[in-house]
């Protein structure tokens, strides 16, 4: 939890990051407006939870009716997303190394989203993974926290 504080503290004393990219480049595109970068800051967190295998610290990221919609399916609330593919989220991503490819954010009044486009690459369940991923997140703001209210996630193999 420590280094979950730790790693959103740095995120928030960055200047927000607005980096352009030519063909070809290895470099990622964001575009995160000032307001916003506390928002990704939680984004970040979120998936370093994930990483560390932290059930507590993603929970705490996470508005008890938040949505998660992925492969099709919907979890209705944060007890649902923790009592379904929580564990499994965990494992996958302690397993995989993602990279931020692309990534835009912005806020209006209490509400902010984080439109993420990456690569996760590794192994899990015996199989390698390659993917090239989408993940839309909706966050709310309650007096100065944070809390992510929805997350979608889309992936598919590269061409």
């Amino acid at each position: 939890m420590k280094r979950l504080i730790l790693a959103a503290a740095l995120a928030l004393s960055a200047p927000a990051a607005v980096a352009h990219d030519g063909p070809g480049s290895t470099g990622s595109v964001q575009r995160v407006s000032d307001a916003a970068a506390p928002a990704v800051a939680v984004v970040d967190a979120f998936h370093a939870a994930l990483g560390s295998g932290d059930p507590e610290a993603v929970m705490s990221l996470l508005t008890e009716d938040v949505m998660v919609l992925e492969e099709g399916g919907a979890e209705r609330s944060r007890d649902e997303y923790a009592g379904h593919h929580l564990p499994a989220d965990m494992t996958f991503a302690a397993a995989t190394t993602a990279e931020v490819t692309r990534r835009a954010a912005w806020v209006e009044g209490d509400v902010a989203w984080v439109l993420t486009e990456g690569r996760t690459v590794g192994a899990f369940n015996g199989r390698p993974v390659a993917r090239l991923t989408a993940e839309t997140m909706i966050l709310h703001r309650d007096g100065d926290v944070w809390r992510i209210r929805h997350i979608h996630w889309s992936s598919r193999a590269p061409a």
